[in-house]
């Protein structure tokens, strides 16, 4: 993707050469003729750069400079041959370059691309992670399946256009793992973008994904971009996959396989540079042969697929080093939380089934965390009743019981406090509410 750009000059046919030019290597150019105007169109579009002339009607070129700095926009100046010495000055204001007319093509295109690398740059410097994935790969577990995902997770983000189908159940953890991949392959640099498929309409996720142009949708007074074109260079994570809306999966398959589409609204193909990582909590396979989702861009999405158990089904040290790192996650956000566990407090955790995962498990211990700050360490008084009650874990007496049995009775027992309210069980549980109607089908709950 070439980049967005908005050219601000008193002369016509400046505009209309420069303009015509530019778009012809591949930019988005936006015209205005004088200052006022250039400075509405820049708040209203945002473009990557503004080809700025010093010499205006009204509000002059040195004044449209600074409004524009004002805004964090990237500025190249266009002089006469006398206003040399000012466009030095307005260098030392922050304007980026300065060209002298008549303006040498070539020369533009040059100092262009530069100016836009530095505004990609800036884009990407806001656009990183403000948390950064634990530790690495390590900290996916300690145990010979958790250490073999790891390896996996690894060779994958080495393979940067790969894309990844993540599978698991609700909670356990793969928007962590997406954004583990991203942080380890040659892309850390650019943008992790991270959006749902459920929940929304069509005509919303189309917006979200691909953008419009003004127009195209009720309301939509000013273009806007996608957030395939904000991911440029980086990763995009499309979480509950399965939900895309039929209408919206031949335009993924043609992105997929093309790196190109086209704006709602719009007739010019945007390619972009994305990896793609997708993730379920559905059985996709079943939603094809029902015929919810297209088969080609199932195939298209599990090239590499990865499977993320749930914690009930990892061994013991796993959820230990699981227990610990976000424990030790959850310190650095709570500064006056305890700085340990108590050992009857975490066998108990420990021994808990986890019918939400990854999820329940950080709510559980933020939750303690927030009702024992100021003490040295989260004691068992401080978790939920159900940790407290020890209906059958860590009672010294054994009662043969399966993990299914055991997830079967909390979740039953959420339901009852709730009145049935499944929506509310749903939060309690950490889990979405269509995978709560799931579980109650699946023990057939009444």
């Amino acid at each position: 993707m070439a980049g967005s750009l908005l050219l601000i000059d008193d002369d016509v046919d400046v505009l209309r050469s420069i303009g015509k030019y530019l778009e012809q290597i591949g930019y988005e150019v936006a015209r205005e003729l004088t200052g006022e105007a250039g400075l509405s169109s820049y708040e209203r579009l945002r473009p990557d750069v503004v080809i700025l002339d010093l010499q205006l009607p009204g509000m002059d070129g040195m004044e449209v400079l600074e409004r524009l700095r004002d805004l964090d926009a990237l500025v190249v100046l266009l002089t006469g041959t006398g206003d040399v010495q000012t466009a030095v000055e307005a260098m030392q204001a922050g304007a980026e370059n300065f060209l002298t007319k008549p303006v040498s093509l070539d020369h533009l295109a040059v100092v262009t691309a530069r100016v836009i690398d530095k505004s990609r740059l800036r884009r990407v410097n806001r656009t990183l992670l403000a948390h950064k994935p634990g530790q690495g790969v390590d900290a996916m577990g300690t145990s010979s399946m958790m250490k073999d995902l790891a390896h996996q997770v690894g060779l994958l983000a080495q393979s940067d256009r790969t894309t990844v189908l993540l599978r698991g159940d609700s909670g356990t953890g793969k928007g962590w793992v997406a954004r583990l991949i991203h942080s380890l392959s040659p892309r850390a640099k650019a943008p992790f973008v991270h959006v749902s498929c459920g929940a929304t309409s069509a005509v919303t996720l189309d917006s979200e994904l691909f953008g419009h142009e003004r127009g195209a949708v009720a309301g939509a007074e000013d273009r806007k971009q996608g957030l395939f074109e904000i991911a440029d260079q980086g990763t995009l994570f499309l979480d509950d996959i399965a939900d895309l809306p039929p209408e919206l999966q031949p335009k993924l398959l043609k992105v997929l396989e093309t790196r190109a589409f086209r704006r709602m609204g719009g007739t010019r193909e945007i390619e972009v540079d994305v990896r793609l990582v997708a993730g379920t909590s559905k059985d996709i396979q079943a939603e094809v042969e029902a015929g919810r989702f297209r088969e080609d861009l199932y195939y298209r999405l599990s090239v590499m697929p990865l499977s993320l158990p749930p914690v009930r089904d990892r061994p013991k040290e796993d959820r230990v080093a699981l227990l610990h790192r976000l424990h030790q996650e959850l310190s650095a956000e709570l500064s006056d939380g305890p700085t340990t566990i108590s050992p009857d407090a975490f066998d108990r955790m420990l021994a808990y089934v986890w019918p939400g995962n990854i999820r329940e498990m950080r709510n559980v211990l933020e939750r303690a965390m927030i009702l024992a700050r100021g003490q040295d360490q989260i004691e068992v008084e401080h978790l939920p009743g159900e940790f407290r009650a020890r209906y059958g874990l860590g009672d010294r007496r054994h009662t043969p019981v399966s993990l299914d049995e055991l997830e079967r009775q909390h979740i039953e027992r959420t339901l009852r406090h709730h009145d049935g309210n499944r929506t509310r069980s749903a939060v309690e549980l950490g889990i979405s509410r269509a995978t709560l109607i799931n579980k109650i089908k699946r023990y057939s709950l009444k």
